[in-house]
């Protein structure tokens, strides 16, 4: 069968690889089993869970991105919160608050994703709290590996518009959150609503697939539209449950999700694919 006029079109790479929320330099962070040198001599090592963690990290990199990409090119897009950032919510989970630490750290585990999608990286800022004021030190990161700026220069940019063959996405950190179950798609319906509603104001194209983390748990919604399908996901993050888990009503009862995603441009329309893996509830305890 031959393929459609939009696919005849669609050109240049069709794929984008997304993480997100690393949250590197935190204890319940992405951690290579090699562990930190600190700046002062000193080493940290992983945890049994860490290392966990990071055997999902070397599956979702060796195998899983191999396998959907179809072994094609692909770019990716740091969806923001790659380090945990400063001292921040009067938590006492970091290893190093010096940003030297955090920074070669997250250099070490970042530089072979960066080779390996040929320097097709760019790097979206997230939280505050966690990427410094304005972004600074996500900026400085980003800067470091090569990350591709924006038309102002900025290596890591609040948000991001990308066309995929034919397909429009656009990517950024932050979206709403809920302390219930029951409306978990809420926020996903909302800011594909909203991207709609902006679009039709100004007469823009609409995006096929928006993106968005922050969460650090995969849900997507998608909806039919004149050109196929419009999709809205969260991502996956790469963080253990923190403290600050267990304030939230939604939060304290569930397991960690661990993961990315990938944004494809196919023969027909743009669509998504994710990674996901978690850890086994607590124990039982027989009094």
């Amino acid at each position: 069968m031959a393929k459609s006029k939009r696919a005849r079109k669609a050109g240049g790479i069709r794929n984008a690889v997304v993480i997100s929320d690393e949250h590197m330099i935190c204890r319940l962070g992405l951690c290579p089993p090699e562990g930190v040198v600190l700046d002062d001599g000193g080493a940290y090592t992983p945890s049994k869970l860490q290392r966990k963690v990071w055997n999902y990290w070397r599956e979702f990199w060796d195998e899983w991105v191999p396998t959907v990409t179809r072994g094609e090119p692909f770019c990716v897009v740091n969806n923001g919160d790659a380090i945990d950032g400063g001292a921040h919510h009067n938590n006492k989970t970091h290893i190093s608050d010096n940003e030297n630490d955090q920074r070669r750290l997250a250099l070490a585990v970042l530089r072979p994703v960066v080779e390996a999608c040929e320097g097709r990286y760019y790097h979206i800022r997230g939280t505050e709290v966690h990427a410094g004021r304005s972004g600074v030190n996500e900026e400085a990161l980003a800067e470091s590996l090569g990350a591709i700026p924006n038309k102002e220069g900025q290596y890591a940019r609040w948000d991001m518009w990308m066309r995929l063959g034919v397909g429009l996405s656009h990517f950024s950190h932050h979206i709403g959150t809920t302390g219930s179950m029951h409306y978990e798609s809420t926020a996903l319906m909302r800011e594909l609503s909203e991207a709609y509603v902006e679009a039709g104001r100004w007469g823009d194209e609409p995006p096929d697939v928006v993106v968005r983390s922050h969460r650090h748990r995969n849900a997507e919604v998608r909806v039919q539209t004149r050109k196929g399908f419009a999709t809205v996901c969260t991502t996956a993050g790469w963080q253990l449950k923190t403290p600050l888990c267990y304030r939230i009503a939604g939060a304290r009862q569930t397991t960690p999700q661990f993961g990315g995603s990938l944004v494809r441009c196919g023969d027909e329309d743009t669509y998504t694919r994710h990674f996901v893996r978690g850890i086994a509830r607590d124990e039982e305890v027989t009094p």
